[in-house]
């Protein structure tokens, strides 16, 4: 058992921060499993989901979680199952014609100063 204060500190945040990782991790295989054993669009979304969050929360790398998306996307393309959709912006209620806008006045441009120069060499 550490004596130093700070280290006691350590302790107790790093034996947090495990039960945070061991529920991300357990939610991530429980997901996992959930789409092997019946793929559906419904579990592929919670699967791919659950992988995104695992890696925000810095408990699986990006390129593993990358792997595994693109396997279970192959699974689900093989079981039949369509690609979970994707979150559009949703679209504008009512959109002004082009024609209805008034374009900016635009100022004459200005003419450049010629350039300088060098001096000649003595």
């Amino acid at each position: 058992m550490p004596i130093i204060k700070s280290a006691k500190k350590r302790v107790k945040v790093a034996r947090k921060a495990a039960v945070r990782n061991s529920k991300t991790k357990r939610s991530l295989k429980s997901a996992v499993k959930a789409f092997v054993k019946s793929p559906s669009t419904k579990t592929h979304a919670a699967a791919q989901s659950n992988l995104d969050k695992a890696v925000k929360k810095g408990v699986m790398h990006k390129n593993k979680a990358a792997r595994l998306k693109k396997q279970a996307a192959a699974k689900a393309k093989a079981a039949g199952v369509k690609p979970a959709a994707t979150k559009k912006a949703a679209p504008k209620a009512a959109a002004k014609p082009a024609a209805a806008k008034k374009a900016p006045a635009k100022k004459p441009a200005a003419k450049k100063a010629p350039a300088k120069k060098p001096a000649a060499k003595k």
